[in-house]
């Protein structure tokens, strides 16, 4: 893979000149911040210790939201950062609402993603420290490492495909036992198994962002699934994704591994046909498609909150 840095000693991304009277509109900013995306780091705190409470009926409602609002700080570190590498690429050339190209200024973007990070370990830390425990941060700092491999040099794993997998490990598996012990400081199988469902929840919000991004991503050398594939099989594969959510939940429940409530799963159903239908008919139209990863959210938002009132229940 061969990528193509900026000029160097410069914060000024090469796209990222723009007329002084200008400024960017509040579309793009929200645009940047990506507000809706942070379900993905509220949801596997909401799960893991929805799974707790329906085995230990017992809520440490400190540590809970103490986790929440320091998950919410760690996944702000990694879209800056995200940013912040990918500008180093030229892959956000054309991506208006890139945090370094609204801004102009990579380095203080940076300086306050790595902020944010270490106030989310600071909270991460202090649960250690209430638990006498140090199994939650060694979970969340190989999220954290996880995270940075990604997108960050020298590994940029995101680059050669790896993003959807590391997406599935970190904010599944990793974040829900992380998150299950931190209330019952035990392990569960059943926890285990629904960090798959919401892994694959979150990691199809993932697959689905490239769809539009397919010819940026092809010229940055970008390996995602969707270039290896073609956004036509893409798609052809999307059913089966989205149809294992709803499958794997059936199976649990039949095994006796999920309470029967878990089944409102169902209820996020039509997001799932949306999706697949939209994808379906647009996944060759940049325009058209780049909104699915929203739908893919709805998905994964709705999908966890009844996962977690079915084990509340």
């Amino acid at each position: 893979m061969t990528t193509k840095p900026f000029r160097s000693g410069s914060d000024q991304p090469a796209n990222a000149e723009r007329s002084p009277s200008k400024s960017p509109s509040k579309k793009l900013w929200l645009a940047a911040i990506k507000p809706p995306m942070y379900s993905v780091a509220i949801m596997p705190i909401g799960l893991g210790t929805a799974i707790a409470f329906h085995e230990t009926q017992t809520l440490h409602i400190g540590i809970f939201l103490t986790f929440l609002v320091s998950a919410i700080l760690i996944l702000a570190w990694e879209n800056i950062a995200n940013d912040v590498f990918d500008s180093e690429t030229g892959i956000d050339q054309n991506k208006h609402h890139s945090l370094v190209n609204l801004t102009g200024k990579k380095s203080l973007v940076f300086a306050i993603g790595n902020l944010f990070l270490a106030l989310g370990l600071l909270g991460i830390g202090a649960i250690a420290l209430w638990q006498h425990d140090v199994t939650v941060p060694g979970l969340i700092l190989v999220c954290c490492a996880l995270g940075y491999v990604y997108q960050g040099p020298p590994f940029r794993l995101g680059y050669q495909g790896w993003g959807e997998i590391l997406c599935f490990v970190a904010f599944g598996p990793l974040a829900v036992s992380a998150a299950h012990y931190s209330q019952s400081q035990s392990w569960s199988f059943p926890s285990g198994v629904a960090s798959i469902i919401l892994g694959i929840s979150t990691s199809l919000i993932l697959f689905c962002s490239h769809f539009h991004q397919e010819a940026d991503d092809r010229a940055a050398g970008k390996r995602s699934p969707i270039v290896r594939l073609g956004t036509r099989h893409a798609a052809q594969l999307l059913p089966w994704l989205c149809g294992s959510l709803f499958g794997l939940t059936v199976l649990c429940v039949l095994l006796q591994i999920f309470p029967v409530w878990t089944l409102l799963i169902f209820a996020s159903l039509p997001l799932a046909v949306q999706l697949v239908r939209h994808v379906s008919a647009y996944h060759h139209l940049p325009e058209r498609v780049s909104n699915c990863k929203f739908i893919a959210v709805n998905l994964h938002f709705w999908s966890g909150v009844l996962l977690c009132t079915g084990f509340l229940l």
